[in-house]
């Protein structure tokens, strides 16, 4: 299933991608658990910026570039990974697209100052890569355990964070494989709307 979702994102053209990307922008900015999560939203109740931890998408993933920097100019503390030797994710914040330099895997990532993996217990949304999302929200990875541990440590830390996976339309499934150690996502954001799960 990984091998032939990856197939399809590899064939899309770039200005699909690219478009995916602003309508991604859009939907996510609409949701609920971001309403409170801008500066304005946030008015008068905590001195603290909104937290979203977030990545810069690579290759056929869809485009995050748009969202990074709405986020950012909305006032809230964007989060990106780093990624660590082990497969583990460090995190440092997002400065703007000038400050991504290139890292192992075709990935890149903020050139600023690492956070600790245990940073992203702070964020309020957590938004996902993923290749695909049932309809009890457990998400298809690529299989590198990087954000299973992340998961793993929002859970262990108590977090209350929404847990959101970026898609294509047609990655949302009947059903995807599961290990009893895959934890479920809040919900899945598509250029064409957002969906829930129940669990």
């Amino acid at each position: 299933m990984r091998r032939d979702l990856l197939e399809v994102r590899r064939s899309l053209p770039p200005d699909v991608v690219e478009a995916t990307g602003e309508a991604l922008a859009r939907r996510v900015l609409e949701l609920d658990e971001l309403a409170g999560c801008t500066a304005e939203g946030r008015a008068g109740r905590s001195d603290t910026p909104p937290t979203v931890a977030a990545y810069v998408s690579i290759g056929g993933e869809p485009a995050t570039g748009p969202l990074l920097d709405r986020l950012r100019a909305a006032g809230v503390r964007v989060l990106l990974p780093v990624l660590l030797p082990d497969n583990d994710l460090d995190w440092a914040v997002y400065e703007g697209a000038e400050h991504l330099v290139p890292a192992g895997w075709g990935l890149r990532e903020p050139a600023g100052e690492r956070l600790t993996p245990g940073a992203v217990t702070e964020a309020d949304v957590v938004l996902l890569p993923g290749l695909a999302v049932d309809g009890d929200g457990l998400r298809l990875g690529r299989g590198g355990g990087s954000y299973d541990r992340v998961l793993e440590r929002l859970e262990r830390a108590g977090s209350a964070a929404a847990l959101v996976v970026l898609l294509y339309d047609a990655e949302v499934l009947d059903e995807v494989p599961a290990e009893p150690h895959d934890r479920p996502v809040h919900a899945a954001v598509t250029p064409s709307g957002v969906h829930r799960f129940r669990h």
